[in-house]
């Protein structure tokens, strides 16, 4: 499930746009503050949705902050009119859109669903390959060539793209792809793992793209290039 982070301080405005973005299948992460903010960015989201005018601190030093980190996730700034510098200033310390208030649900959304689509992630992969996925069409690539993905193998794949280069552990898969908690036995995660990297082409014995790391879960990684001799 594509997770954005609402950050917006005014409870009514708040529970609008986080009513909204459930309703259109979205999870959301409310934080109320900056420093809430920042450290919401920890979990990766896949979109952050940011007022600017936030205690503690503000959402154009958030962005900035963010973009200074090296963090490209796309950000949706609100702002209360269209007219002020709010959109240009949070434009210029980052942001990729801006909507002003009062949001029209539809137009809120439709800008949602275009930064994921524009952000809808090419990720390199071993030896130049490249992964593409769209997260608004559910639809993922393979070098060009469209992979024929159930819901659940593609949301697998999201969310170990999503984290190339680090462990996602069973847990944290049983939870955001299969929306449980892991008890137990993990069998049908380990029969999607092995299907899906029969799609990738894949070696189960020696694994390009997705490594078992034992004991924790799994990680979407580039291998070390083997060397002659």
């Amino acid at each position: 499930m594509t997770r954005v982070l609402l950050v917006e301080d005014d409870p009514e405005i708040a529970q609008l746009v986080a009513r909204a973005l459930a309703r259109d299948g979205y999870e959301v992460d409310h934080r109320v503050d900056g420093r809430a903010a920042l450290e919401g960015l920890r979990e990766h989201p896949d979109l952050v949705v940011l007022d600017l005018g936030l205690p503690h601190i503000d959402g154009l030093e958030v962005c900035r902050r963010l973009r200074a980190a090296g963090n490209s996730v796309p950000v949706l700034i609100l702002t209360a009119r269209a007219d002020d510098l709010d959109p240009v200033v949070g434009l210029d310390a980052g942001a990729d859109d801006y909507i002003t208030k009062p949001l029209r649900t539809a137009e809120f959304l439709a800008r949602v669903r275009a930064l994921l689509r524009r952000t809808s992630d090419a990720h390199p992969s071993p030896d130049g390959e490249v992964i593409r996925l769209d997260p608004d069409a559910r639809r993922a690539w393979f070098n060009d060539e469209e992979l024929a993905l159930t819901a659940k193998e593609f949301d697998l794949l999201r969310v170990l793209v999503r984290e190339q280069g680090r462990v996602v552990t069973r847990e944290q898969l049983m939870r955001e792809v299969w929306d449980t908690e892991w008890i137990g036995s993990t069998k049908t995660l380990d029969m999607h793992i092995s299907l899906l990297r029969r799609k990738l082409g894949d070696d189960v014995a020696q694994p390009r793209y997705i490594a078992t790391v034992r004991g924790m879960g799994f990680r979407f990684e580039r291998p070390t290039p083997a060397t002659s001799g």
